[in-house]
């Protein structure tokens, strides 16, 4: 199944001009196929094609299905971004495809990147919310300093991803609880979390934890965790039944 993203499609009834090119142009579709689409917020809709004009295509909307999310805990992702930014623009796509609601890149005082384009970002996180067959797309946050996001965040259960073994961690498997109804996940840049900011994490509640034995890049990291917390939350409900 290929999906179209019309963020507004309830209101205006047609593709946006991108997609209905792709679908006109790419895929030859003509008035009167059947093509799907997702607005980003949890609805899909089956619609018929009306026009083929690729710059806004026209669709009637046969049916509109809300798509209930496959997993019950939110979950944020506040990476550092990596040098090279092909490697962030790569997280971003897999955690779309894993399964995330908030990725947010942030700014820490050891980062080697400085300047992030969340308007890439959010294209990225658009094809891969499609190609997983997705309806909700998760919000992108712009470039956010670890200070402001660390005093903001009100997830329930709060991480620190910590490298240093100065200070007593656990590994995440055993610090999280899969009844959460949201978790954060913080994960440094290249350099490591500064101890300044470590300390202003733990004073907002947040908890050291470990991702293992191995010592993992960024972008690896911040994968792990997020699939962690996938896995513990499906082994709490295999366990239930």
């Amino acid at each position: 199944m290929i999906q179209f993203f019309a963020p507004d499609i309830a209101s205006e009834h047609t593709l946006p001009e991108e997609e209905a090119r792709h679908a006109i142009k790419v895929l030859r579709s003509r008035p009167g196929d059947m093509v799907t689409a997702v607005d980003g917020r949890g609805t899909r809709y089956t619609c018929r094609l009306l026009s083929d004009n690729p710059r806004k295509a026209d669709i009637e909307i046969i049916t509109a299905e809300t798509v209930v999310s496959a997993w019950h805990t939110d979950i944020t992702v506040a990476v550092a971004p990596t040098k090279n930014a092909d490697r962030m623009e790569w997280l971003v796509e897999k955690l779309v495809e894993i399964g995330v609601n908030s990725i947010v890149p942030l700014l820490c005082r050891h980062s080697e990147r400085k300047i992030m384009k969340s308007d890439r970002l959010e294209r990225i996180a658009v094809s891969a919310m499609k190609q997983s067959l997705k309806a909700t797309l998760p919000h992108i946050a712009p470039l956010t300093s670890a200070t402001e996001f660390i005093s903001s965040c009100r997830s329930a259960q709060r991480f620190i991803c910590y490298c240093d073994d100065y200070i007593e961690r656990v590994p995440l498997v055993k610090g999280y609880s899969p009844v959460a109804e949201s978790v954060a996940i913080l994960i440094g840049p290249e350099g490591d979390f500064d101890r300044a900011e470590v300390k202003n994490a733990f004073e907002c509640g947040f908890r050291p934890v470990t991702l293992g034995d191995n010592r993992l890049r960024t972008e690896t990291a911040a994968l792990v965790a997020a699939d962690t917390i996938h896995i513990l939350n499906q082994l709490h409900e295999i366990a239930k039944q």
